[in-house]
């Protein structure tokens, strides 16, 4: 890489994470282990100039003394640092009130496996957690600002996320707060000195913010928030650039919100004929929407107990492990290992840390495994584990001479494109155990399908919250319970549900026309490296990536 490139690259990612100080830990990099993320309108100012600094300067490179691996760096960062500045530019911050994946909830989930390998980690990690009372009161600044300006987020989802502070803030400290699930490196005295230590930010610190945080949605940001019938980013008087911007980000290809939603109306017309295939034989109707009734409402269809759905899901990551080598040329060092949580989204994947001091992981959120169809849990593990996630990620995570912000960045349309195009791969593969575990991959695709129309739907055209959730009910098998949380997590971040099945159908495209291109001579393992090979990149570049990888094969 060029001496200028090669800077710019090291200099984006210090930039990246001294951003993102809790990633950064969760990476296993322990430079800001002190640090909180700064949600003040000066910081998120002052990131808006850098990305757009980094953005500028990646395009001044020339590319044509570049060779291909530059290249692609050169296109990533400019992608990346311009979309983000872009979307960043419309000050999301005033907005962003989201029970399913919050600020306040994620933290929840990741703080107990941060890698606290030294000692000197568990004492920084104290400081940083002391913070966090302060970054909740940018936070509530945020809000405020927005609310003053006319700007401002659902009020149910006000109301919700202050119910989840107080579900949390009754618990008690020593034996239920996740803060206190941490691991220090030390034992014996020394760690038990730490964990009082805790005790005490717990208490003078985090709660106390938390407090605040909820005390301010439900007295003052809840009383200005739009309606259910508003839930939409259009409703605001710049709603219809901030969702151009945002499917610019997610979807990374130049598409309207009407091409997308007629897509996903289409794609969820298809998924009907091949519901009515299968449930012939495996539920003995070809009544779609018998077929939609039986997988939600029969009791034997659903999981009861939060430590049966982890074995179910260590069971499918055991098959795909075994059978990977047949299909990919290049596998990860790391392991991938099944979490149970009871925070966060429904399921999601953290990558391993960057000094092999923790595995991948997949999170299974268990606070209530009725909501999980038996169905859906090998789908599921396939998308978020193996060969899904964890093969790109942790892949992309060790690929060599490759700068590290291209290693760990996440590009939404190819990263869950790839997890969806897996759950399919699976079928290819014979992972799925029974007919029934098939029809839980058609119920995946229903919800992706479904995130098309009704995001667009929100977010473009105005829909209400409850027509949204009426239209997945309608065209898909699952539960109220899940698809009204599916719907209140698009509602949180406008685009960003987009990314699935418009990522999918790109990857599905580039595979077929390789496969008409080459006959005979297609690889299924090339094909594959080929797409993992570069790390994530915008879906232009992948096609661009795959028609050199067939040309040379050719």
């Amino acid at each position: 890489m060029p001496a200028d490139l090669d800077t710019l690259a090291d200099q984006y990612w210090e930039f990246l994470l001294s951003q993102q100080p809790t990633y950064a830990l969760m990476l296993g990099v322990h430079r800001y282990d002190t640090e909180l993320e700064q949600l003040d309108e000066e910081s998120e100012a002052a990131r808006v100039v850098r990305l757009d600094g980094f953005a500028a300067a990646a395009e001044a490179v020339d590319p044509e003394p570049l060779d291909a691996d530059d290249r692609v760096s050169r296109a990533v960062m400019a992608f990346d640092a311009g979309s983000a500045a872009k979307l960043q530019r419309h000050r999301l911050t005033e907005l962003s009130v989201n029970p399913a994946m919050g600020y306040h909830t994620m933290l929840h989930a990741m703080v107990p496996f941060l890698p606290l390998t030294e000692p000197q980690h568990a004492e920084d990690v104290l400081v940083k957690f002391g913070k966090l009372g302060e970054s909740f009161d940018q936070w509530i600044d945020r809000l405020r600002a927005g609310v003053a300006g006319g700007r401002t987020p659902p009020a149910l989802h006000c109301r919700m996320v202050a119910d989840q502070i107080d579900a949390y803030l009754s618990t008690p400290i020593d034996a239920d707060d996740p803060m206190m699930q941490m691991k220090p490196p030390m034992a014996g005295a020394d760690a038990d000195a730490w964990r009082d230590r805790l005790h005490d930010v717990v208490r003078d610190a985090v709660r106390p913010g938390y407090e605040r945080l909820r005390d301010a949605l439900r007295n003052e940001i809840e009383l200005a928030g739009r309606p259910d019938d508003r839930v939409g980013i259009c409703w605001l008087a710049d709603g219809e650039d901030v969702y151009a911007d945002a499917i610019q980000r997610y979807v990374t290809l130049d598409r309207t919100p009407q091409e997308i939603h007629e897509i996903g109306v289409q794609t969820v017309a298809g998924l009907e004929d091949e519901y009515r295939v299968l449930g012939k034989e495996v539920l003995g109707t070809d009544d779609v929407q018998e077929i939609y009734r039986r997988m939600r409402e029969d009791p034997e269809l659903h999981h009861t107990d939060g430590a049966a759905l982890v074995e179910h899901s260590n069971r499918a990551m055991a098959k795909a492990k075994a059978e990977i080598g047949k299909w990919f040329g290049r596998l990860p060092k790391a392991d991938c290992i099944v979490v149970e949580t009871d925070s966060g989204p429904t399921a999601f994947y953290n990558q391993p840390a960057v000094d092999g001091s923790r595995p991948g992981m997949f999170f299974i959120n268990t606070a209530d495994p009725t909501r999980w169809g038996t169905f859906e849990v090998e789908a599921m593990a396939y998308h978020e584990g193996i060969p899904g996630h964890h093969l790109q990620l942790a892949i992309s995570g060790e690929l060599d001479g490759v700068p590290a912000f291209r290693r760990h960045a996440h590009i939404a349309a190819y990263a869950e494109g790839w997890g969806l195009y897996t759950e399919r791969l699976a079928d290819e593969m014979g992972l799925y155990s029974t007919g029934l575990d098939r029809m839980g991959m058609l119920s995946a695709d229903s919800m992706r399908a479904c995130r098309l129309v009704v995001d667009t739907g929100m977010h473009s055209m105005g829909w209400s919250r409850r027509q949204a959730i009426d239209y997945m009910l309608a065209h898909s098998p699952m539960t109220e319970a899940t698809v009204t949380a599916e719907v209140d997590r698009y509602i949180g971040i406008p685009g960003q549900a987009l990314a699935y099945m418009m990522g999918r159908r790109e990857i599905v495209r580039m595979r077929r026309e390789a496969e008409e291109a080459l006959g005979a001579d297609f690889d299924i393992k090339g094909f594959h490296d080929t797409v993992l090979g570069s790390g994530l990149v915008p879906l232009g570049l992948l096609d661009d990536l795959v028609k050199a990888w067939v040309a040379n094969a050719a």
